[in-house]
């Protein structure tokens, strides 16, 4: 597990910030922490920036594969500060986001200031109220620090979750955070990837070039989105529906999708019978092709292991050599004790704007949330709005348990209850609570525009 911590001292403020700080969240906490005059250490496991995009981290929190491309555009993934460049694609690969990042932290003055090889291994709160962290230097030595106020920045793409059955199996059983590329142990084996999320059918897509046959697991339905419609990066298509209620939004997006890919259940995919948005959505193009060529059989959910053989809730029974469960993660921060912090079953995590604590006014979550879209913008606006209030310029409702609750009760969308969606938001909605936010306290956030020449196009194609 990788760790940042961000220790700002400017007179009576000092600041932690214990997550991975070469990742996204944490080098954009440090960037504001930097454009605000908060003064900042850094401390980081990993010895590169880049955090879950750095292929093959020594670390072992990276779950990127070999062939690992991002799933939302580079339009809605860059930061609004700092643009990515006109040479990537609209879908960059795993090494040109970790160079992004790297130039990122270098271009704010970051990187020289990342202490690399440091690992955080306790946070404890202490009687008045401050955060003491307990970290390993580079040298192995065991050090402490105590803080004023905390960010945690860690991600919660890093524990892998499996899941339960009966029986056992004896072939080799893996989560798709260790899947590293296809190799000749993959070679004209029978494959079976547990989990039709963004994870799973990029390991079945990949796994399928190789391997004798694979076939897909899923428990429940899923909607496929394509990462192109109208012409457009899907994701940029949504945004330009973003005026349109998100009922008539779900709607459109729903028939558009059943235009584009036709029944599901014709070609052995479960019918889908809520709504696009009512739980993540997969965003894939590949996956109905694959299906649809026999390279990706579709199974229902698994019932029990039977050495290497397993049963399936329909009844049927397959020989494989491989399971990959592609089953998610744990949201988790190890380093709290958990009568203190713990998430890790929560269908709903209670925190305002998904970074606020109600009990602890020091204590900000950045990038703690799932986004239709990309974490990374958003968590630039949670440590902006974060050193806002450090700084005494913005303040948090005053009841916060009931504002908290408020948003538990009214989600951007009527998400699916579970602990997969405990952290879901719009991406769009998110924004815009979080600029304005950052109006309260006299920031102004400058409008972004993009190309949704599309828009037009799937209103007029809705009305035919």
């Amino acid at each position: 597990m990788a760790f940042a911590l961000i220790a700002c001292c400017d007179d009576d403020i000092y600041l932690a910030c214990p997550g991975f700080i070469s990742g996204p969240s944490g080098i954009t906490s440090a960037k504001n922490c930097k454009q605000y005059n908060i003064d900042f250490d850094i401390f980081e496991k990993n010895d590169k920036v880049g955090g879950n995009w750095v292929f093959n981290s020594k670390t072992g929190h990276s779950s990127v594969y070999e062939n690992t491309h991002i799933i939302s555009s580079k339009r809605l993934s860059e930061y609004e500060d700092y643009p990515m460049p006109d040479s990537y694609p609209d879908y960059p690969r795993h090494d040109q986001l970790q160079q992004y990042f790297e130039n990122y932290s270098k271009a704010f003055d970051v990187y020289d200031q990342i202490k690399f090889n440091h690992t955080i291994d306790k946070v404890i709160r202490t009687p008045d109220g401050e955060w003491l962290v307990a970290y390993t230097d580079n040298d192995g030595e065991k050090q402490q620090k105590t803080y004023q106020y905390l960010m945690v920045s860690n991600g919660h793409h890093w524990m892998p979750k499996y899941p339960k059955y009966e029986g056992e199996f004896t072939g080799k059983l893996m989560h798709s955070h260790d899947f590293k590329g296809v190799d000749d142990e993959w070679r004209d084996k029978r494959i079976l990837i547990i989990g039709a999320g963004n994870s799973g059918c990029d390991v079945a897509i990949e796994s399928a070039r190789v391997s004798k046959d694979v076939y897909l697991s899923m428990r429940s339905p899923q909607w496929f989105l394509p990462k192109f419609m109208m012409g457009q990066p899907s994701d940029i298509l949504l945004k330009s529906m973003e005026k349109i209620p998100s009922n008539l939004r779900q709607k459109l997006l729903t028939k558009t999708l059943k235009i584009y890919s036709g029944d599901y259940a014709s070609y052995g995919l479960p019918r889908n019978t809520k709504p696009v948005l009512s739980h993540h959505p997969t965003v894939n193009s590949d996956l109905i092709d694959y299906v649809r060529h026999g390279k990706v059989k579709p199974k229902p959910g698994v019932k029990r292991f039977d050495g290497n053989m397993v049963e399936f809730t329909d009844g049927t029974r397959e020989h494989f050599d491989i399971v990959c469960c592609c089953t998610g993660f744990w949201t988790v921060f190890d380093f709290f004790d958990k009568s203190l912090i713990d998430f890790q079953h929560s269908e709903q995590v209670p925190l305002y704007r998904k970074m606020m604590h109600a009990d602890y006014d020091n204590l900000y979550f950045i990038g703690l949330f799932q986004p239709i879209g990309c974490i990374w913008p958003l968590a630039d606006f949670q440590a902006r709005v974060a050193c806002q209030e450090i700084l005494g310029k913005y303040k948090r409702p005053s009841n916060m348990a009931k504002t908290i609750q408020h948003e538990l009760d009214n989600p951007h969308y009527d998400f699916e209850r579970g602990q997969r969606h405990a952290v879901e938001v719009d991406y769009n909605t998110l924004r815009k609570e979080l600029v304005d936010d950052l109006a309260t306290a006299s920031v102004t956030v400058p409008d972004k525009h993009y190309d949704v020449s599309a828009k037009n196009l799937l209103l007029n194609m809705v009305k035919i």
